[in-house]
């Protein structure tokens, strides 16, 4: 129980780091995340997210290019504050095994196909005696708060991780979820994946990013909808030609729309770019 207490507090404290330093720019690099879990039914990445959440974690689960799902949550300054934290959740059986994942690292960079496999990350196994983390070779240091300029297209990488989560069940924050909050996290979690963080709800990302008219919409962006700007409902990632993928409620799958969709066209009311 002691553990546990530490675990939660160490967490909400590195999140209100997080929280504090992007209230000035609502974006901000991502730190190292703790990934953990090899489930082959979506179910039990769902339970154990929300257990996660019930804990004060914030946490999501997303599809592996090898068909399991990986739980990924916490944003930490260093490899070390990771490691850390990620012992003690062994140490109190709440995990097996993890995997450090650094900053800026791109989850997906491509749409999956037959041609195209990416290697799998050295996650550890559950064995017996002391717990070796494997981790990769990156620096120790915090990331910048603020965006720097990747060679990469990162908005195009978003698009590709968004559709990724295409089919896929999607509940964001357990039971006390919010309206409004399964879209808005599931486009978080996009982002998390490409290594920058944004804020939580879909009114505060549609105040963050740049502002982008709907003709010069790329991947990657943000589209918003809702009664007003004052009023956003609904959040998805554009994906090009006219589609955006999005979480449409509570339980349902990911899926894939059109932004000028009569449902959605009346309720268009901008949208952001982040990178």
């Amino acid at each position: 129980m002691i553990f546990r207490n530490l675990i939660v507090i160490l967490l909400f404290f590195t999140s209100a780091l997080t929280v504090q330093a992007a209230k000035s720019t609502g974006i901000s690099r991502l730190g190292y995340a703790i990934q953990m879990g090899a489930f082959a039914d979506v179910k039990n990445a769902e339970r154990f997210t929300t257990k996660l959440q019930e804990k004060g974690i914030e946490a999501f689960y997303f599809r592996k290019d090898n068909g399991v799902y990986a739980v990924r949550f916490g944003d930490f300054p260093s490899k070390e504050k990771a490691l850390t934290v990620a012992r003690r959740l062994v140490a109190e059986r709440m995990i097996d095994g993890y995997y450090i994942a650094p900053p800026n690292e791109v989850v997906f960079s491509q749409t999956k196909g037959s041609w195209w496999q990416k290697p799998p990350p050295d996650e550890i196994r559950k064995q017996s005696g002391s717990v070796q983390p494997i981790v990769p070779a990156v620096p120790s240091e915090k990331p910048s708060s603020k965006p720097v300029k990747d060679t990469r297209d990162m908005g195009e990488i978003a698009a590709r991780t968004a559709e990724r989560f295409v089919g896929i069940p999607y509940r964001w924050g357990g039971e006390n979820v919010v309206d409004g909050m399964d879209c808005s996290g599931f486009v978080r979690a996009v982002y998390n994946l490409c290594g920058l963080s944004i804020p939580r709800t879909s009114r505060d990302q549609f105040t963050a990013g740049d502002l982008v008219i709907k003709e010069d919409l790329k991947d990657g962006d943000l589209v918003f909808f809702g009664a007003s700007a004052d009023t956003i409902s609904h959040v998805g990632i554009y994906v090009g030609n006219g589609k955006f993928v999005h979480a449409p409620r509570r339980g349902e799958e990911i899926r894939v729309s059109e932004v000028n969709e009569s449902y959605f066209e009346k309720r268009f009311v901008g949208a952001r770019r982040y990178f």
